[in-house]
């Protein structure tokens, strides 16, 4: 009977110590989720965005709207990848955690470049606005191309 108890004992205690290390990847993997999701949204926000600029849909409008979520979306690209979300669906260079600072600098000259679209919107200058998205696309190339694997 006692080596039952023991055995209990012993089963229970493994389970209280596993279980942060569940949560902690069950909180990764939905980390990753989130972080695809948000990437997916800026990729969609970028998309409209080029079809209102280059004159390809009659949405003007709506451009100040497109720019402010993907600025909004890009203020800190460096928090959707933190330490530990490095497995799973993701295509993510292991570079992001290599080089975390070269990765949070080519992520805020993404971000940079976005405020300075925004300010050419607001402005109301096609032109201007053309050669600023631009550097948008620019900038999400060189960051993708350095820390994200091609599909």
């Amino acid at each position: 009977m006692t080596i039952k108890i023991k055995h209990l004992f012993m089963i229970g205690i493994t389970g209280l110590i596993a279980m942060p290390v569940v949560s902690t990847s069950a909180e990764s993997e939905d980390l990753i989720k989130y972080r695809r999701g948000v990437m997916k949204a800026i990729g969609g926000h970028m998309s409209a965005t080029s079809l209102i600029v280059r004159g390809k849909v009659p949405h003007k409008g709506q451009l100040k709207q497109h720019v402010n979520a993907m600025k909004m979306l890009t203020n800190d690209i460096p928090a959707l990848f933190p330490e530990g979300s490095d497995f799973g669906e993701t295509r993510a260079k292991e570079a992001v955690w290599e080089k975390p600072e070269d990765f949070g600098k080519a992520a805020n000259k993404s971000n940079d470049s976005i405020t300075n679209l925004l300010k050419a919107v607001e402005g109301g200058n096609d032109s201007e606005m053309l050669a600023t998205f631009k550097k948008v696309g620019e900038g999400c190339k060189g960051c993708h191309k350095d820390f994200r694997e091609k599909e």
